[in-house]
């Protein structure tokens, strides 16, 4: 398509929505008319559709050109797609929203894209840092990948011992369950080599005995409460989660993104971001915490909200460790590891069974992240015995991650119709780590081939932070298995783009039982889609990803144009 008439077309959508515009609308009129258009439709009654209408923020028709052409009211907005491909707003199912993060921190990797970095680099941003605060106050460094390094070695206390000797020090892995400290940040929390791992965590120590730097999942509890952090007025706090939280929403939309499960945050700055023209997306909100205790106790439940703030399922209640970086709880030993490690699992059966059976009786649905087969059952078991204790047909459970299965488990995630919010970039972006695993378990990870073929309704979690939400990424890596380095594992797993298509819209409506709201496009069904330069179906598998989105379009409101 010509640049000119894409900028035509955004233009005239806008131009519908003008309040003068919607006074004068008859009725019957819908405001935009969009015909000769590739449309899929995801509903699975009327798969195709070269036009459609849209009145308010809902599909009014959905249908042939002429069929849909014949709507056309005096005021009407039209615009002649030129055979663009057309579908339903993509969903993001599990993502960390860490726009605060993106504005204000020391990013040491690329939050986005494949880009390999140095460790001097590391240590020289986080050096720059230093300079500007005093003593004993932490310095942090966000979104590291260990296999994302340039020196093809770990990073380890010494490199962060470079930045300073005065400060904490710490660099996060983006995946979330591993930190890497200096001797300081030790010293601070009283950890010494001899200090002893505690129950699901662990302080990685080298052949000497010697502690390495890097910690791992409830280990790193002990490094929260030493230091000082950098503090900000409640004014200044508020400030930085409103303006985050915008910027993030920009980039969604720029992605393609029209909903976004929110692990947590600042609920108020939401309302905020929302209040002032600035969300450009639609929220699950998955509360934790305060906010989870509060729902409790007022008797709150997943679904109350509206069409662009809701309250989903549960924050990702953790069960064991990180796919990426080699902690999920796994039956059997990893490869190369002595002594025998099974991975970390982070809570026991009775613990997780009475905040299963807590947060189901109340009306909430269960949300639990589980990456190992022994995670995953273990999350299985509680959610099957809180709904034999107290039954309720309307719940949605979900496994957040879900990725090492077996034919077992499957069953069991089809019989409680489980929804698993599976990896979606990680097939592309992560493809360099599954060496540490093999390709036996890559036949059985991130199983969209398996979920699919026994009924069950998988969905798309990208799990921003750890990995890009780029929703046309995963997509392709759900296709293809190869990723950024050529390499493919589990091609057993793939899925065609029709399918992958479906587990990136409607199934991830019905992960947050809003599958008649949106997902697909429907006449009645909000008016939510994308319109893509190229046919994800029709271009090479391995181009999906670089298809540009040329326009996000929420509740009929263009939110980002190419």
């Amino acid at each position: 398509m010509e640049r000119a008439s894409r900028r035509a077309f955004l233009g005239a959508a806008g131009a519908a929505w003008s309040g003068a515009a919607m006074a004068a609308l008859q009725p019957d009129e819908p405001d935009l008319v969009v015909f000769n258009a590739n449309v899929y439709t995801v509903d699975r009654a009327q798969p195709r559709a070269e036009a459609f209408a849209v009145k308010g923020e809902r599909f009014v028709a959905v249908g042939s050109n002429d069929d849909v052409r014949s709507l056309i009211g005096r005021r009407t907005q039209t615009y002649d797609a030129r055979r663009m491909t057309i579908t339903p707003g993509f969903i993001d199912t599990h993502n960390h929203p860490v726009g605060d993060v993106l504005l204000y921190e020391v990013l040491v990797g690329n939050p986005f894209e494949v880009e390999f970095v140095t460790i001097d680099s590391i240590v020289e941003k986080l050096a720059a840092k230093v300079r500007t605060l005093p003593p004993d106050t932490w310095v942090s460094g966000h979104f590291f990948d260990d296999t994302k390094v340039k020196d093809k070695r770990q990073l380890v206390m010494a490199d962060l011992d470079r930045v300073s000797r005065e400060h904490p020090v710490v660099v996060n892995h983006r995946g979330g369950h591993t930190a890497f400290y200096n001797s300081r940040a030790f010293a601070l929390a009283g950890v010494t080599k001899a200090t002893p791992n505690p129950p699901g965590g662990t302080y990685d120590r080298g052949p000497d005995g010697e502690l390495t730097g890097r910690v791992t999942d409830t280990a790193m509890d002990v490094f929260d409460n030493v230091g000082r952090r950098p503090t900000f007025s409640p004014e200044e706090t508020a400030r930085r989660a409103r303006d985050g939280l915008a910027h993030i929403s920009r980039e969604f939309a720029r992605y393609g993104l029209t909903t976004v499960h929110h692990q947590g945050g600042d609920l108020a700055a939401l309302q905020d971001v929302r209040a002032r023209g600035d969300l450009k997306h639609r929220v699950s909100y998955e509360p934790i915490g305060p906010v989870l205790e509060a729902m409790i106790r007022a008797g709150l439940k997943t679904g109350f909200g509206d069409d662009w703030i809701r309250l989903g399922a549960t924050f990702e209640h953790t069960v064991d460790g990180s796919f990426s970086e080699r902690t999920l709880a796994w039956s059997k030993p990893f490869p190369g590891r002595t002594p025998p490690y099974y991975g970390n699992l982070v809570e026991d059966q009775p613990t997780l069974d009475a905040w299963v059976e807590r947060v189901h009786r109340a009306g909430i649905d269960v949300n639990c992240h589980a990456n190992g087969d022994r995670a995953i059952a273990s999350a299985l078991t509680a959610m099957e015995r809180a709904q034999r204790l107290f039954p309720r047909p309307e719940a949605r459970f979900k496994i957040t991650h879900c990725t090492l299965v077996n034919p077992e488990l499957v069953r069991r995630i089809r019989a409680l119709d489980v929804t698993p919010a599976c990896f979606t970039t990680y097939a592309y972006y992560n493809t360099d780590k599954f060496g540490f695993y093999g390709e036996d378990f890559m036949r059985n990870a991130m199983a969209f081939r398996s979920f699919l073929d026994a009924g069950v309704n998988v969905a798309a979690g990208s799990d921003f932070y750890p990995g890009p939400f780029a929703p046309l990424m995963g997509i392709q890596g759900m296709v293809t298995r190869t990723g950024w380095n050529g390499e493919t594992w589990g091609a057993n797993q793939r899925i065609t783009p029709a399918e992958a298509l479906r587990v990136n819209t409607y199934n991830g409506a019905y992960a947050s039982r809003e599958e008649a709201l949106k997902g697909s496009i429907t006449p009645g069904k909000l008016a939510d889609y994308v319109v893509l330069a190229d046919d994800l179906t029709a271009v090479a598998p391995e181009k999906i990803k670089d298809i540009q989105i040329v326009r996000t379009v929420t509740g009929g409101r263009t939110m980002y144009q190419a």
